[in-house]
């Protein structure tokens, strides 16, 4: 087993070496503008709803602020692509982020961001259920195989679990921590009033002051009018300082989220979901929140969907408070704007960031399929900023025609800040103490590390692998790789080196961190060969069952460039005597495993495992997995499991295997049966795609899958 354990951990605790990776697809050919410009993405669509696809930047008219200006920069891009993030930089007029000539780990067929924002401070029990009906199947049937999704909330109800990930494990736990939370806006007195009450009250709407002056008075006999319009107005401000409040919340929320997707290279969706808000400028920041809003999407690449969770409505009118008596009819006068007035928000989200909004539907999955239909092509237009609009701090308005061509909708988002308006300011007391120089380094990659979303200016893989080891456990393996490229070698003593600080974290599902572990690796380049190598780094790591979040981060002490990723790893519980498949780790060879050796531990322990698991084409791939708790047959009490594999590309598979009895025969332990074969890539283009193993116990007639990712270069 010790053998075993060696081949299934691919970088022990020591640094080790990786020999150069293979040379990249080459990316598309872009022209790249010299001079740092301003970009905006468009979407034009004809009557039909169609994206059209034949437009030419002559087509276009831009202005800013009511002023024609010349389109720099066009291009078509499709959302999710190789040379999406490519065709972006050069739009800007910059290199994308990192070295010059990178040939970091860019997914040749990446997907796509997708993040759902759930109002749940303006959400009723009902539309909570749908909204969470809603995004389950959005896990389960819409999300395709290289998209990363997010499940957030304005309350911050999920918690640590609200992450960008691939993996529908974590996205399944966010959704379950998904629950009602009553904000909802009241007060004690009579007669009772609703925000949007307040809201017109506080317009001076005749109809409601008449009707709430009249029922205070009825209810407190001897006041006088001017002392019930007093107290009347008083609850209205009181209801909506409470509502401003909340809707200031949700709408922050929103903003950060926004803000803190400018990381995220490409174009991102952001879904934005609620039962609605008001626009109340009196009372409330919301509109100002709006265009800092807009601003950041411009800024952050983000384009925003509202749904209105409430799907078909027929009125707003809370069944858990009591009709008012009002034979004069002037409150249902008053409501018959509520509906659209509690839409306006969601209407302005989503116009103003370059979306679409969708109101009055009980059927939402059609408005998220149509919203990444929509979303998936855009003209790229980028402008010369002049320095007024650069300096100035004010709100600058952007609009798009197509003239001469009728019946076309343009979406572009509205506006931008110059100069971004500066955050509230942060009342917490600034610890001044001085940080001590040799701690300085560790603190810059605790802090690239503690990023929402991973650093990309040194892109560095991670694979994050289980296996049970014998009376010791689940063992996690953490393992990670750092580009040749980002190294800044100098001379010291005479030997060009290297300095590279690495850390990482794992944390549980609750966000509490657990084992971290920390290291400076000195790289010493003794031939040209060794100096193009990448640095591979592992640790092991003993846990218990359970969902795991393990970040890392690396640091070139000469130059201070960072980099991180993240993972998420389940542990399964093997007390539960269920069959479980192990992690499925892989590795190449030029040639074919002899079928003898296929299920010998030695080959086992002979294969070199891949971290960023990246393989020529053509070549072999080889992978192995462990199978644990595997019934015994009465006859013979051995296991009879057989193990299915299939390769899979954009949700379809293109390789499937049959069935392959996997062998037990010089095993001793039965509870742990590894299985290693090999499959060739021949005839499989440049991608991404999915390894996905099948074992079926036929003894006890179950099965147990497990699948990892891996690219073809």
């Amino acid at each position: 087993m010790s053998a075993l354990v060696c081949a299934l951990l691919p970088v022990q605790s020591t640094p080790a070496q990786q020999p150069p990776a293979p040379p990249r697809q080459d990316q598309p050919e872009i022209l790249r503008v010299q001079t740092e410009l301003v970009q905006t993405d468009v979407m034009v669509f004809d009557r039909q709803g169609r994206f059209v696809s034949d437009l030419k930047p002559e087509d276009f008219e831009l202005s800013i602020d009511g002023k024609p200006r010349q389109v720099e920069f066009f291009e078509r891009v499709t959302a999710g692509s190789p040379s999406e993030e490519t065709q972006l930089a050069a739009a800007r007029g910059a290199s994308r982020k990192g070295a010059a000539n990178s040939t970091g780990p860019v997914p040749l067929d990446r997907g796509r961001p997708v993040f759902f924002y759930i109002d749940d401070l303006h959400l009723d029990p009902s539309s909570v259920y749908r909204t969470r009906n809603l995004l389950t199947k959005f896990v389960d049937q819409e999300m395709g195989q290289n998209d990363e999704a997010a499940i957030t909330s304005a309350s911050g109800q999920i918690g640590f679990l609200q992450q960008l990930t691939d993996n529908k494990t974590v996205l399944r736990a966010a959704l379950a921590k998904l629950v009602f939370r009553n904000y909802s806006i009241k007060d004690s007195d009579q007669p009772a009033m609703t925000e949007y009450q307040a809201w017109r009250l506080d317009n001076y709407d005749r109809d409601i002051t008449d009707y709430f002056v009249d029922e205070t008075m009825r209810n407190n006999p001897g006041i006088t009018r001017e002392s019930a319009l007093s107290m009347v107005m008083n609850r209205a401000h009181a209801l909506l300082a409470q509502a401003g409040r909340i809707t200031s919340d949700s709408l922050a929320g929103l903003e950060g989220l926004v803000r803190s997707a400018k990381s995220i290279p490409g174009r991102k969706l952001v879904f934005f979901i609620s039962d609605g808000f008001f626009l109340d400028g009196r009372n409330s920041d919301a509109n100002y929140k709006l265009q800092r809003i807009t601003s950041a999407a411009a800024k952050s690449g983000v384009v925003i969907y509202s749904i209105d969770a409430r799907g078909l409505v027929a009125s707003l009118s809370d069944a858990s408070s009591p009709s008012q008596f009002d034979p004069s009819g002037r409150l249902q006068r008053a409501s018959m704007g509520e509906l659209s007035a509690s839409q306006d928000g969601l209407n302005a989200l989503a116009r103003d960031t370059g979306g679409k909004a969708y109101f009055n539907s009980n059927a939402l999955e059609p408005a998220v399929k149509r919203a990444l239909k929509e979303t998936s092509t855009y003209y790229l237009l980028a402008w010369k900023p002049n320095q007024e609009t650069k300096e100035s701090r004010k709100f600058h308005r952007i609009e798009v025609k197509v003239p001469g061509k009728p019946g076309l909708t343009v979406q572009v988002r509205r506006g931008f800040f110059g100069v971004e308006p500066a955050p509230a300011a942060n009342k917490t007391r600034r610890n001044t103490k001085q940080v001590p120089v040799a701690s300085a380094p560790r603190i810059e990659l605790s802090k690239v590390m503690n990023q929402p979303f991973p650093e990309r200016e040194i892109p560095i893989a991670l694979s994050l692998n289980y296996l049970n080891v014998p009376e010791k456990g689940s063992m996690l393996s953490a393992s990670m790789q750092v580009p040749r490229e980002f190294f800044s070698f100098a001379p010291v003593n005479g030997k060009e080196t290297a300095v590279v600080e690495l850390g990482g974290t794992v944390f549980n599902a609750k966000g509490q961190a657990g084992a971290k572990f920390s290291d400076r690796i000195t790289i010493t380049a003794v031939t040209p060969e060794t100096k193009g190598q990448d640095l591979a780094y592992g640790h092991p790591i003993f846990l218990g069952p359970g969902l795991y979040h393990v970040r890392v981060a690396a640091r070139d002490e000469k130059s201070g460039r960072a980099g991180s990723a993240h993972g998420w790893i389940e542990i399964p519980d093997l007390s539960k005597g269920q069959l479980t498949l192990s992690s499925v780790l892989l590795g190449t060879r030029p040639s074919m495993l002899s079928e003898a050796a296929q299920n010998r531990q030695d080959a086992l322990a002979s294969i070199g495992l891949s971290v960023d698991n990246r393989f020529p084409s053509g070549d072999y791939l080889r992978f192995l997995v462990l199978v644990y708790n595997a019934a015994r047959a009465s006859a013979d009490a051995k296991p009879d499991v057989a193990i299915q594999l299939q390769i899979v590309r954009d949700d379809q598979p293109v390789v499937t295997t049959p069935l392959k009895k996997v062998s037990v025969e010089e095993l001793t332990d039965l509870g742990r049966i590894p299985y290693a074969a090999e499959v060739s890539l021949a005839g499989l283009p440049s991608g991404r795609y999915l390894l996905r193993l099948t074992a079926v116990d036929r003894v006890n007639k179950t099965s147990a899958s497990q699948q990892t990712r891996f690219e073809i270069q």
